[in-house]
């Protein structure tokens, strides 16, 4: 029974440390930004879009995403610990050090610059690694802590991934890839307000400007309308340029119409949960 135990224990080790690693990628943004690069892809040319570009780009983009992540968790190693939400990170758990996850970022984030150069274009490459830049280095490390625009100006790193998708399969930026970019652009910073009302006082406890700590809730809430109603406009372009029909604009407007619900009903009724609610509804 001992000799059992004893040897079952490495592979649990190497279990946890592989959910570890796992967690510092943040699959679940990573997984959203595959899928809208995939979009991208598939709408540059929906009639010839090459399996093997398909692949080798969402390899490449998703490895590059996952370094980017991981960086962040070193970068905030210190608010995550003081903050609930974060606290059992690998990090500041003390599951990793930050030695063993900048090699993991590393690695990782070269082996998805190598699939781009060699099997995609330079132009994705160049372009997917200022996004990483953006994220990791200019919004983690600076942009979060200066300013409570921070969201604004850093949401153009996380709103790259249909751009990036597009020149994988065009090799070059087109006006419609632009609009595709502006469609994440304008939905990230009422996304991330709804929570940051709804922990506002945690994000004040590490001295994170964001919006509703250095200019109230009502405020926030106010943002988070207007740059709905700009996401509603901005997002019905696609049918009008032609990239997308009729079941697309019908799509569009029932999800704009719930998210300007959501936005409305969180500025009334001021009532946080709202604001968690109205997250996930823009997460669906």
């Amino acid at each position: 029974m001992t000799a059992k135990s004893t040897l079952s224990r490495p592979s649990q080790s190497i279990l946890g440390q592989w959910r570890d690693y796992l967690e510092l990628c943040k699959p679940k943004v990573v997984a959203l930004m595959v899928f809208t690069a995939i979009v991208g892809m598939l709408l540059a040319d929906p009639a010839n879009v090459d399996v093997l570009t398909l692949v080798f780009a969402t390899l490449g983009i998703a490895l590059v995403a996952s370094a980017a992540a991981a960086i962040n968790h070193v970068a905030d190693s210190r608010i995550d610990a003081a903050m609930d939400r974060t606290k059992l990170r690998p990090l500041p758990s003390g599951s990793l050090d930050k030695t063993s996850v900048l090699m993991f970022a590393s690695s990782i984030g070269a082996a998805g610059m190598a699939v781009l150069i060699t099997q995609i274009n330079l132009l994705t490459a160049i372009l997917t690694f200022l996004s990483l830049v953006g994220y990791a280095v200019v919004y983690t490390m600076y942009l979060k802590r200066a300013t409570p625009q921070n969201i604004v100006i850093g949401g153009a790193a996380g709103a790259t991934p249909p751009l990036l998708g597009w020149t994988a399969v065009t090799g070059s930026v087109d006006a419609d890839a632009l609009l595709l970019f502006l469609i994440i652009f304008t939905w990230t910073p009422p996304h991330f307000w709804a929570l940051a009302i709804y922990r506002k006082e945690e994000y004040a406890k590490v001295d994170i400007p964001m919006l509703p700590v250095t200019h109230g809730e009502d405020y926030t809430r106010l943002q988070i309308t207007l740059y709905t109603v700009l996401m509603s406009v901005i997002t019905v372009f696609p049918y009008f340029t032609g990239m997308s029909g009729e079941l697309y604009l019908v799509s569009v407007l029932l999800l704009n119409a719930g998210f300007l619900y959501y936005a409305i009903s969180l500025q009334m009724t001021k009532c946080r949960t709202k604001a968690i609610n109205t997250r996930r509804v823009r997460e669906s």
